[in-house]
């Protein structure tokens, strides 16, 4: 490998002309019609360094001569250091050996050689030149000791991806309302409007004013994967789109719901830009709310579940022949559990309910308290019709299945049916913290249960709010008040 020259460290401003430099190699001298042979022969005793030609014209102007580059090890006519098929070649051929001046220039080296050889030796140790895309934007998140060299970073890691036009910096937690990073620009445009493809959908976005992580694509086709096309499908933290918008397109019901006013119009645009139709209905309301508005508008709507085709299990006698409308499942990523088909109950509620908010999400679980009381008789088969919930969070717990349970029981008041229950482990987003999606059918008792206590809830609020209604107001952005356009939805 051809070092990167030294350089002047600790440098603000880049300065690609302090990377230029010339190598020495030791090459062999041959007529043009054997390179085939000698590459072939020698193998890695040539100069296998990326983005350099190991085979060049001949430097004594003999336009039938070629020169073969060696690796930086073979430093002399002694060929000390290569194999014995190089040196047999080299004595049965009559080969002549010459050493010649290579001109090497930043183009050459990867962003973390360049940062390792102009960052202070003292956190070189983790050069920073890791970041994640969204589009042609690279999102960093530099740590403190990097700030005073961050445009130079910048620099750097839009030098050496050339699908990047801008690159920025992390510089605070994600905004608990509305779910997006305050960031800085350190290098390229200041184009925050990004398009990136996922599960076979497009996706617009601006990047400043939205949640989007591409690294959760995995978990996105994970669950997406679980769900029928003949479910009905409400997502209650929906972002842009990244559940709701596949889903659909796979031929899911879907209601979808944000507070962000800027995801809420992305979604909508989304919708139009993946060509979806009246099967996505798009809200901006607060999560609770929303959970029972799309309840109570899908029942309204007179939504009744799509006949599904005839499903086949892979490698069963009887598979369906190639002119068959049957559907073939490989079991192991077959949908969830849902409700049958074929059921006479005219109630049609939600197959799954997704809520994607890890950070808070299992607070909201409150809302599913006696969500359906008083249908009871149109839900006799609670095991097969009350709907799975896909809940995203995050533990430190070294038992997060007990964890995460435990705190959903305590929310929603109630035990959770064990049979149903999964807690899948999504990705470690800190040392000692993980992100995790615990899906569970809605137990009964959580279903039909008296809402007289939300209703006891909603009174001691309206008295401490007429209480209050004379002093000092403080006003918290949060999920139940935050200023945003008139709620509206969209079919």
């Amino acid at each position: 490998m051809i070092p990167p020259p030294v350089v002047q460290r600790g440098l603000l401003t880049l300065d690609r002309s302090l990377f230029k430099t010339t190598v020495s190699v030791m090459a062999l001298r041959i007529p043009a019609n054997l390179t085939m042979e000698c590459k072939k022969t020698i193998g890695s005793d040539m100069l296998l360094e990326p983005k350099i030609r190991n085979v060049v014209d001949s430097d004594d102007g003999e336009k039938s001569k070629r020169l073969v580059l060696l690796n930086l090890d073979i430093k002399n006519e002694d060929l000390e250091g290569a194999s014995e098929k190089t040196k047999q070649f080299v004595k049965d051929k009559g080969v002549a050996l010459t050493k010649t001046e290579l001109s090497v220039e930043y183009d050459h080296w990867t962003a973390d050689e360049v940062l390792r050889a102009i960052l202070p030796e003292d956190i070189i140790d983790e050069a920073p030149s890791s970041f994640t895309t969204v589009g042609h934007i690279a999102h960093m998140n530099l740590k403190d000791e990097y700030l005073p060299f961050k445009h130079l970073i910048g620099q750097v890691i839009m030098d050496k991806n050339p699908n990047l036009r801008t690159v920025v910096n992390k510089t605070d937690s994600i905004d608990t309302t509305f779910r997006f990073f305050k960031m800085e620009l350190l290098a390229g445009d200041d184009d925050m409007i990004a398009e990136v493809r996922e599960s076979g959908c497009k996706f617009k976005l601006d990047f400043s004013q939205v949640y989007w992580n591409s690294r959760l694509h995995t978990e996105h086709e994970r669950l997406v994967k679980m769900f029928s096309a003949t479910d009905a499908l409400c997502d209650v933290m929906a972002g842009i789109g990244p559940f709701a918008m596949p889903a659909a397109k796979k031929g899911c019901m879907v209601y979808a719901n944000d507070l962000n006013p800027t995801s809420y119009q992305y979604m909508v645009e989304n919708k139009t830009l993946n060509k979806i139709k009246d099967n996505l209905n798009i809200y901006n309301l607060d999560g609770r709310d929303f959970i029972r508005k799309a309840v109570e508008d899908l029942e309204k709507s007179g939504y009744k579940r799509p006949p599904a085709a005839p499903v086949v299990q892979k490698g069963k006698k009887g598979a369906a022949s190639k002119d068959s409308n049957a559907a073939v499942v490989d079991s192991a990523s077959a949908p969830a559990p849902v409700a049958d088909a074929t059921t006479t109950h005219a109630f049609k509620t939600f197959d799954h309910f997704v809520m994607n908010l890890p950070a808070s999400a299992i607070e909201f679980l409150d809302a599913f308290r006696g969500l359906f009381k008083g249908r009871e008789a149109d839900i006799p088969e609670p095991k097969k019709q009350l709907p799975m919930i896909h809940c995203h969070c995050f533990s430190k717990s070294d038992k997060p299945e007990d964890d995460v349970r435990e705190r959903v029981e305590a929310v929603m008041g109630g035990r959770l049916e064990m049979d149903s229950v999964k807690l899948h482990w999504v990705r470690k987003v800190a040392p000692n913290k993980d992100m995790y999606c615990i899906s569970f059918r809605l137990p009964a008792e959580v279903a039909f249960a008296s809402d007289e206590k939300r209703k006891r809830e909603s009174e001691t609020e309206s008295s401490n709010d007429a209480s209050n209604a004379t002093a000092p107001v403080i006003t918290l952005a949060s999920e139940d008040a935050v200023k945003r356009p008139k709620t509206e939805y969209i079919d």
